[in-house]
């Protein structure tokens, strides 16, 4: 018996089956929602592409997000390579220096004012959830490509550092300073408009 019926795609099925939840994983992770249209867009124009090599390994729509996974990726590469910084440079205004003491014996201790917040983060209605969605999504925008690609991939989609790094062809130590760097920013930016 051919393997080819159990693995039959049906790509004119796709935008109607898939696209919602494919435009939701997107947006998620790109925030802007023509670019979200155009990953969609270019998944389904490489899975069309690819349909003779999928095995049924995994469901269509888990191939398809795979698909769409790489294109994201594949966003943040091409915004990182535009620019003329490296992964390494830092162009912001947050510095480890700008929350730790740098002299003995509290070296590596919070500043004093510059600690943790005491307010909480999570509130508590869906209106007030919806609006640090919102910051959240805001802070991410204003990292740059390279800090946000490392966080979304790390803190979002919960990918391991292997892959990560694998991926951003980064090594363990530079996606740890860019994960420290992100967090630093995400902190200073939720306190300046989420907790003020």
């Amino acid at each position: 018996m051919s393997d080819t019926n159990e693995h039959k795609l049906d790509p004119q099925k796709w935008v109607e089956e898939y696209g919602d939840y494919l435009y939701s994983y997107a947006i998620g992770r790109v925030n802007d929602s023509g670019k979200a249209e155009d990953l969609v867009q270019e998944t389904f124009l490489a899975a069309l592409k690819a349909r003779d090599r999928f095995r049924g390994a995994s469901t269509e729509r888990t191939w398809l997000i795979s698909i769409l996974k790489r294109k994201i990726i594949d966003t943040y590469r091409k915004k990182y390579s535009s620019k003329e910084s490296s992964f390494g440079e830092h162009d912001g205004t947050v510095f480890d220096g700008d929350f730790y003491r740098s002299e003995e014996p509290f070296k590596g201790h919070w500043l004093e004012g510059s600690g943790p917040n005491s307010h909480s983060l999570l509130p508590d209605g869906e209106m007030e959830q919806e609006e640090l969605l919102r910051f959240i999504n805001l802070c991410i925008e204003n990292l740059p490509a390279p800090l946000a690609a490392a966080f979304i991939m790390r803190m979002i989609d919960e990918e391991d550092s292997d892959t990560i790094c694998k991926e951003l062809d980064i090594t363990p130590s530079n996606l740890w300073v860019m994960l420290h760097r992100a967090r630093l920013r995400m902190r200073e930016c939720l306190e300046k408009k989420w907790l003020s």
